[in-house]
């Protein structure tokens, strides 16, 4: 979420001596995207933001946000699986496979989810199956384990619940400044994404079986 900040107006700001517009606000690496250079050759370049960024656990059955963590866009992925998944397992919720993108790829992670007796269907980077040595093995094992197959399969089900909130509930910008107002905007906006879903299941959407898939996603 892009913070409530007009930043070159914020910079003059500071360099006038007053304080940030708003001080929990932080810089935060998007992604990278595909530009062409002056030389005219592609490359990629890194996006950022100025704001925060929330993660979100969401049950692949129902589609139903079941966890959300407030974050702050310096926040590192990986570090809040373990909080996501003690957070729904604490409201009953049974979790059988975690899928997540390639920033939530962290050794702990994997173990966490393994000692727990949870499939890991977090997506690997490259460098943990083109490795020269033995140790690729485990990685090339858990690759090609169909409980990882199916749990990517289910991972853009949270993609979709960001791309909603941001479509129609304004959740790609800050409405007000600092950390507990954004944390209570984003609560609100999952709140009402699933509201709008218990409707949907209620007059007659079903969902698969017992053994419930999650998808994590920040």
């Amino acid at each position: 979420m892009v913070a409530d900040v007009n930043v070159e107006k914020d910079k003059q700001r500071q360099r006038d001596g007053k304080s940030p517009r708003d001080k929990d606000a932080s810089w935060g690496a998007k992604g990278d995207k595909m530009v062409t250079g002056k030389d005219g050759k592609r490359h990629k370049e890194t996006r950022y933001f100025y704001g925060y960024k929330d993660q979100v656990s969401v049950n692949a059955d129902t589609e139903l946000v079941t966890s959300v963590i407030p974050g702050h866009a310096n926040d590192y992925d990986g570090r809040k699986l373990k909080k996501l998944v003690e957070k729904d397992e604490g409201k009953g919720i049974k979790v059988g496979t975690v899928a997540g993108d390639k920033g939530y790829d962290d050794g702990e992670n994997h173990y966490y989810l393994k000692e727990r007796g949870i499939d890991s269907a977090i997506r690997l980077n490259n460098y943990r199956t083109q490795k020269k040595d033995g140790n690729k093995e485990g990685w090339l094992r858990l690759q090609g384990s169909q409980a990882y197959v199916d749990g990517l399969k289910e991972r853009y089900k949270v993609e979709r619940k960001f791309g909603e909130a941001r479509k129609w509930h304004g959740y790609q910008r800050c409405r007000y400044v600092g950390f507990i107002r954004h944390a209570i905007q984003s609560y609100f906006t999952f709140m009402a994404l699933n509201l709008k879903r218990l409707v949907k299941l209620l007059t007659g959407i079903s969902f698969r079986g017992e053994d419930r898939a999650h998808v994590v996603g920040g």
